[in-house]
């Protein structure tokens, strides 16, 4: 450990400041509460000290902030513990032990969240509600331009969360809060965090750092990170070209005032890493696959209380965002691609009238994409989308009902082809019925449209990340999904539980179809559509099982499954996440807390055409902690977390690599954090 602190002194590391009037925690959750939304407890930045007590957290994600306890669509949280138990190197893979939530792992560089078996162009992944401007939706090899060391609460939304961001979200969103501009003053006038760890498996080390500062009515924040990962272990093994190197960092400010609030930041994102499916083979001169990933991003956010009769509040966001990957093959560049991106959202929240209260909104989206060089697989890009949307809420009695509706118009203009337009049109109804004070049903009804992508429609070339030459399909249809869930939620005071189920049937399914034909040695697949039937269901239990002078006792216990196939001529859709049981036992006192879990992955044989099976594994994970010289200004911690303790061989079925690539090996992290 000694080791680790000189490095934390040099390179500071992340402060998780939860922002009360973003994100409110009403009341600490304790680490090992199992919560509705499968939120775990804030960690304050001084007192550790937990409490066994039911909290209630507000969801950002809504259109208007709600009690997550309120919410009728299913969504889950990290924060606090959690989000520190979980963080990883790729977003998807921080986030893929919720229930319902996978990731399409593709190394350490790269994987992105895969909700309820959809993943790619139809799950929107967000910072503080923008699109992240990346293109890593076009392919699994495609980093995401967001840090999940530098959150402080990251928000899924399962299910169309179209009505919120558009078409893109068709599958669900992943919303990440990092508070870069700030929405509050901290009441001691400086508040931050340092981290930095160390990785065995891949002989890495992780540095961050943030400070939140201000005074009067202005607010500044500054956060930064610096990653070091080698070539990851797997069992005997070493993983050629699985390396890593990111750099990130942002600096922002706010004025705040009675009226409410408006700021800015600036953030920088470089990454580097290894394709670690194209290794190379020196003996041959046959370089590795490099990826480089640079990306500058402009926000401005604010809000306006009660500007205008009937308005409760006004909130607005602007992103601007300048991306730039680059594929090299040893030092020469291959494949560019660039997108440049602005993107524009402005919502009303409205006071109530005749028993109704809501949100109404209008988002609008630039985007001029193009991928250059001799791989470039799709034609330069021109998209342009905007959108209005209305939700609205009631409460009859023991009853609340939601609706809303959007609708969208998006124009893509390629420049080797003719332009299309697309109307997607997206209408939500749900009810919540109140039993009693300890159970709730909920009903949920949806119909979202997604328009086609642009890889999708004007795709034609080879596609080294997928193995394939890929050819699109400019006459695709919009996408339509028509989705229902049922759920059941317990809260008791030795007992908190959940379980959904829900059915996704997809008319016009739009998917990447083996034609049977090769060209220059790779197999031709083509985008086309068919109906499509999705079902699953999740369940999760939490058991208080003791709490004396010894400390709190909780397990928890979870599960879930998803099944995909085509209505339309039969088969199984591609790279379906295997259905899993996990539980997890939780031990904490006033300054210890440490955990043991196992998660059962079980073998996918439901695959489709020339798409391998995947055998099951079993993943061991533990994690220990020690708060010491806490003070009323200052609070450290010594932690250790341990993955896939069991050393065992584990491939995703969502990965398009998993039959080269396995996921990596046994793991220990060690580290300290600091709060002041």
């Amino acid at each position: 450990m000694s080791l680790l602190l000189p490095r934390a002194s040099l390179s500071l590391a992340l402060l998780l400041n939860l922002l009360p009037n973003q994100l409110h925690a009403e009341e600490p959750a304790p680490p090992d509460s199992g919560q509705d939304t499968e939120q775990s407890g804030s960690l304050p930045a001084v007192d550790r000290k937990q409490t066994t007590a039911l909290s209630t957290v507000t969801v950002k994600g809504a259109s208007s902030t709600r009690s997550s306890d309120a919410l009728t669509a299913p969504a889950s949280v990290l924060d606090g513990v959690a989000l520190d138990e979980a963080r990883a190197g790729t977003l998807g893979q921080t986030v893929a032990n919720v229930p319902g939530v996978q990731a399409s792992a593709f190394g350490q560089g790269a994987g992105r969240p895969v909700i309820r078996g959809i993943d790619g162009p139809r799950v929107a992944v967000l910072a503080d509600g923008m699109g992240t401007g990346d293109v890593s939706s076009v392919s699994q090899d495609h980093g995401v331009s967001i840090e999940p060391f530098l959150a402080d609460r990251i928000e899924i939304l399962k299910g169309p969360a179209t009505l919120l961001y558009g078409s893109g979200a068709i599958g669900g969103a992943v919303n990440v809060s990092d508070g870069r501009i700030p929405e509050q003053i901290p009441d001691s006038g400086l508040d931050g965090r340092v981290q930095t760890g160390y990785d065995s498996v891949s002989s890495g080390n992780t540095q961050a750092f943030r400070l939140d500062a201000g005074s009067g009515q202005l607010a500044f924040h500054a956060d930064g990170l610096a990653r070091n990962d080698h070539d990851y272990a797997i069992r005997g093994a070493m993983l050629a070209n699985s390396h890593v190197q990111t750099r990130t960092g942002a600096l922002g400010t706010s004025w705040i005032d009675t009226w409410g609030y408006a700021g800015i930041s600036v953030s920088r994102y470089l990454d580097n890493y290894g394709n670690p499916a194209e290794p190379g083979d020196p003996a041959n001169a046959d370089p590795a696959v490099q990826l480089r990933m640079q990306q500058t991003r402009v926000d401005a956010r604010g809000a306006l209380d009660a500007p205008l009769p009937g308005i409760d509040r006004l909130e607005w966001n602007l992103a601007r965002i300048d991306y730039r990957h680059t594929e090299f093959e040893g030092t020469v560049a291959g494949t560019v691609f660039s997108n440049r991106s602005s993107e524009a959202r402005l919502v009303a929240n409205t006071r109530p009238w005749a028993d109704w209260r809501g949100a109404f909104g209008l988002q609008v989206q630039h985007r001029d994409f193009a991928a250059l060089g001799e791989e470039a697989f799709v034609s330069p890009t021109v998209t342009d989308a905007s959108g209005l949307f209305a939700t609205a809420r009631r409460d009859i009695g023991e009853l609340t009902a939601d609706v809303g509706a959007r609708i969208d118009r998006v124009t893509s203009d390629p420049s080797e082809q003719a332009r299309r337009r697309f109307q997607p049109t997206s209408l939500s109804a749900a009810l919540t019925w109140r039993i009693d004070l300890a159970w709730h049903l909920t009903l949920n009804l949806d119909r979202a449209q997604r328009a086609p992508g642009e890889e999708e429609l004007f795709a034609h070339g080879p596609h080294q990340a997928s193995m394939s030459w890929e050819i699109g399909d400019s006459a695709l249809r919009v996408e339509t999904a028509n989705q229902a869930e049922i759920g059941l939620h317990f809260h008791g005071a030795l007992l908190d539980a959940k379980a959904s189920l829900y059915t996704n049937r997809y008319a016009d399914f739009i998917h990447l179809a083996d034609t049977g034909d090769f060209n220059d040695g790779l197999p031709v697949r083509r985008w086309t559509q068919r109906d499509a039937s999705f079902r699953g269901g999740e369940v999760e239990a939490t058991w208080h099982l003791a709490s004396n002078q010894s400390g709190h006792y909780d397990l928890r216990l979870w599960g879930d499954r998803v099944r995909a196939t085509f209505t339309e001529g039969g088969g199984n859709v591609p790279r379906i996440p295997s259905a899993r049981v996990g539980s997890e036992l939780r031990w904490h006192d006033d300054d210890w807390r440490a955990s043991l879990g196992v998660t059962r992955y079980f073998s996918h044989d439901d695959t489709a055409f020339d798409e391998t099976p995947t055998a099951g594994f079993t993943m061991l994970s533990a994690h220990l902690a020690w708060a010491f010289f806490n003070t009323d200004r200052q609070s450290w911690e010594l932690f250790a977390d341990g993955n896939n303790l069991g050393n065992r061989i584990a491939r995703l079925s969502t990965s398009l690599i998993k039959d080269s690539v396995p996921l990596p090996g046994r793991n220990l992290n060690i580290g300290v954090r600091a709060m002041f």
